[in-house]
């Protein structure tokens, strides 16, 4: 059930970072529990003010400063056909230039800025000069791991992070070089092993289909499977993808993900995983757990999208925060019972 106060952050609730950017999209936060409150780790894109005839992108240069590229909208070389990027010449940029940007809640529906820690993470080196991107928190052990999208010319991998106080931020490097992205982790061991999901994508071979890893330390990763296709002519046929932590059942890993088909439609699906072996699916949800019908879900920056990364468990109650069309975060609350019982259903078996 979607919550009454959706949405819960607008773009226009979020100061850009620098005088001279605007806030673009606010989208798929991760979430988790520290000192007693619900804390949401945004991804906030930004761009240049755009002149009129022109167009304006965003990088970090070499040296860690913002950069702004300015092309002539009329220039032959320039290719716009897609909102999310700038092509020109043979060369593609992202339109925005992404941050992390963490806010906290007393009630998990009204969210501000914390005033005692820092609240902005910014790319940082040769592997993020276009931003980082949708965050997954994961506790272990009390510390708090971030596995995040790093993006640059170079492609698109999976950093990780980790914190155990909010405070200061570990920065652990690339962990899944690119093409690879939609990466969480499994909160507990399994066999004495860490567990990952991740989505490395095929172009002429393969596709976007969700894999999992496994590792002794959380930085070296190995042992890949492919455990998730997409579907012809099915909701989830172009792309699938990890969301937030797996969370460990009595009947095995209940994992929430997404899948897009080819006119861009962005739903939510679930998965059952064996509980000893997370490579093995049980069940997958045959329709949508849920798929944009509201108008704020319809209408945006890039509509016709829901997008989840992040999730708070409370007993039964699994509340779910997700993005929507690029533009809003929004909330709803499910009972973990109740997915689980739709989804374990004949139609839904993995023979």
């Amino acid at each position: 059930m979607r919550f009454s106060e959706n949405p819960l952050i607008r773009k226009e609730d979020i100061k850009p970072s620098l005088p001279d950017l605007i806030v673009e999209c606010v989208l798929n936060p991760g979430a988790f529990r520290f000192q007693d409150k619900i804390w949401l780790i945004l991804r906030v894109a930004e761009r240049p003010h755009q002149i009129v005839g022109t167009v304006s992108v965003p990088i970090i240069n070499s040296i860690g400063a913002m950069e702004i590229l300015t092309f002539d909208q009329d220039d032959p070389l320039l290719d716009l056909s897609d909102a999310r990027l700038v092509k020109y010449d043979n060369v593609t940029y992202l339109s925005t230039i992404s941050h992390l940007r963490l806010l906290s809640s007393d009630d998990g529906i009204h969210f501000s800025n914390p005033r005692t820690i820092p609240t902005i993470l910014f790319g940082q080196g040769e592997l993020e000069t276009f931003g980082i991107e949708d965050c997954r928190v994961c506790e272990i052990d009390n510390t708090y791991y971030l596995t995040y999208t790093q993006v640059s010319e170079n492609g698109v991998g999976v950093g990780l992070m980790s914190t155990t106080d909010c405070m200061i931020f570990k920065r652990l490097g690339m962990i899944l070089p690119p093409h690879n992205k939609d990466c969480c982790l499994f909160p507990e061991k399994i066999n004495n092993r860490y567990v990952a999901l991740h989505r490395p994508s095929g172009i002429d071979i393969g596709g976007n289909f969700i894999w999992t890893a496994y590792s002794p330390d959380l930085i070296h990763w190995g042992d890949h499977r492919c455990i998730l296709k997409t579907r012809p002519g099915h909701w989830d046929s172009a792309r699938v993808g990890a969301g937030a932590s797996p969370i460990l059942t009595e009947d095995g890993w209940l994992e929430i993900f997404h899948g897009a088909d080819f006119n861009h439609k962005y739903s939510l699906g679930a998965i059952l995983l064996e509980k000893d072996d997370p490579s093995q699916v049980i069940y997958r949800s045959l329709s949508p757990l849920m798929e944009p019908t509201e108008h704020y879900e319809l209408n945006g920056f890039f509509g016709n999208v829901i997008f989840t990364n992040g999730h708070i468990v409370d007993g039964d109650e699994l509340l779910l925060y997700y993005g929507a069309s690029d533009e809003v975060i929004c909330g709803a609350k499910f009972s973990i019972a109740q997915i689980l019982n739709d989804l374990m259903q004949p139609q839904n078996k993995i023979n």
